[in-house]
């Protein structure tokens, strides 16, 4: 297989050593993922079971996703003291742990507990994930790597559900916890056999930082889910809070010695150019998941069941198109494969928009599979642009901006949809507004072409032998 061919000059991995590490990566996000996905379809069983209403049970998601959010920068931060291999395992042995401990809660207080530490696992791995595919893979072949990256990340979203739907049939809802067990050993064995050893950073790390960088990312998610929930005052209590820890957040970061999150990374145009095409497109992402769902389910009367399976072609194509994107990032101007997968998804998100009651199950299909296209022929590229774009040393804050970001669109995301919904707007408008934010993102992307091809040009010419 081409992604563990070994040729004169590479850097990264040999390739058996390389495969070895791949497995470990591509087990350990599958296993995050798929745990989010599952969970979500299977709150209503396990808000019966624990005695709990509707909206306690909400905070089973929730609190994975708040405590996930706020540690993805200092997790990528600490990784430099205590190496990424250490972190990696770190994180996989603690969400095994409270896996074992979720399924085996009674009461939802304890569950809580558990799917925090579950959050903070999943934090330790996804955070330097894409950096270790800088480390593992060769330069020459980082964009096919961050194309599996995404096929991992879209397998494990399509399959989740259908996967809660198989386990649900025939067992009680602990069964989906436990299934994170035997998946998550296999990550560990791989990990502590195949992850490249590194020397750490020396230097403090920079702990007022990261106690601001926690209230601020934390803050952010509750004040987008007050919004979400129409709950204003909530929300702006939650958003003055994010305000203020952000304002500190970046004064200690022009201070300290050690900063959690060194600034002049955006100084170089290529980076925060994909970063904010990054977050734009995953707000509109996360956008259109919430909106569809509930217009499939309260419009159209579906069971969440099916409309899990029409949201499949999504993931689906992204799978199927993401590698061959990332390939071809390896050779092309990543900006222009990025931009093109920005104009599918506008179509298909526009298309999206126009779908009604009378939409049949075929029309609403082909409009999501148009959105997968788009969205995995523009994020391998455009995550290879955000990596390569920068020195290899400064991967793992790259990573931890990567990961943050997403959450963030994300997040941001479905809070629109809430609050467009409080405003007595039709779920249509706000999928227009998704084709809006994904229209800003090929505007942004558009601008980095010339530089990303100027780059490109710099690195054919230094890969030429003399």
């Amino acid at each position: 297989m081409r992604l563990f061919e070994d040729r004169p000059g590479d850097d990264g991995l040999p390739g058996r050593e390389r495969a070895l590490a791949l497995a470990a990566l591509m087990t350990g996000t599958t296993m995050a993922v798929m745990d989010t996905t599952m969970i979500n379809l299977a709150l209503p069983v396990i808000a019966q079971d624990l005695g709990a209403s509707a909206s306690r049970s909400v905070w089973i998601t929730n609190i994975f996703q708040v405590v996930c959010a706020a540690f993805l920068l200092v997790c990528a931060a600490l990784s430099e003291l205590i190496t990424r291999r250490r972190l990696y395992v770190f994180g996989l042995l603690i969400f095994v742990i409270a896996s074992v401990g979720a399924a085996l809660s009674r009461s939802l207080e304890t569950l809580l507990v558990f799917r925090a530490l579950q959050g903070l696992g999943a934090a330790a791995t996804l955070s330097i994930g894409p950096s270790l595919y800088r480390v593992i893979f060769p330069s020459r072949l980082l964009g096919s790597a961050l194309g599996m990256s995404a096929l991992v990340v879209a397998g494990g979203y399509s399959v989740g559900p259908a996967i809660s739907g198989v386990v649900l049939s025939f067992a009680d809802w602990p069964w989906l916890f436990a299934l994170n067990v035997p998946v998550g050993l296999c990550a560990l064995a791989f990990a502590a056999r195949a992850l490249p050893r590194e020397t750490p950073r020396s230097g403090s790390f920079d702990r007022r930082g990261a106690l601001y960088s926690i209230v601020m990312l934390a803050s952010f998610f509750l004040a987008m889910d007050a919004l979400g929930h129409a709950a204003p005052g909530q929300g702006a209590l939650w958003a003055a809070a994010c305000l203020v820890s952000g304002a500190l957040f970046i004064r200690r970061q022009r201070r300290a010695s050690h900063p959690l999150l060194p600034l002049g990374l955006f100084e170089e145009m290529r980076f925060t150019l994909a970063v904010s095409a990054s977050g734009l497109a995953f707000i509109g992402q996360g956008l259109t998941f919430v909106a569809l769902s509930l217009f499939y389910q309260n419009q159209m009367g579906l069971s969440p069941l099916d409309t899990a399976l029409l949201f499949t072609p999504w993931p689906l194509c992204i799978m199927v198109v993401g590698p061959l994107a990332g390939r071809l990032a390896d050779k092309v101007n990543p900006s222009i494969l990025s931009s093109a997968g920005l104009c599918f998804l506008i179509v298909g998100l526009s298309a999206l928009a126009l779908v009604d009651e009378s939409t049949g199950v075929a029309g609403s299909l082909w409009r999501t599979a148009l959105c997968g296209i788009g969205f995995g022929l523009f994020q391998p590229p455009n995550n290879r642009e955000m990596m390569a774009s920068l020195p290899p040393e400064r991967s793992a804050n790259v990573s931890g901006v990567m990961s943050t970001v997403r959450t963030v669109g994300q997040s941001f995301g479905v809070a629109v949809v809430g609050a467009a919904l409080a405003l007595g707007l039709s779920v249509q408008a706000t999928l227009w507004f998704s084709a809006f934010t994904t229209l800003l993102a090929l505007c942004v992307s558009l601008s980095r072409v010339r530089l990303a091809g100027r780059a490109l040009v710099e690195r054919r010419a230094s890969s030429r032998p003399r």
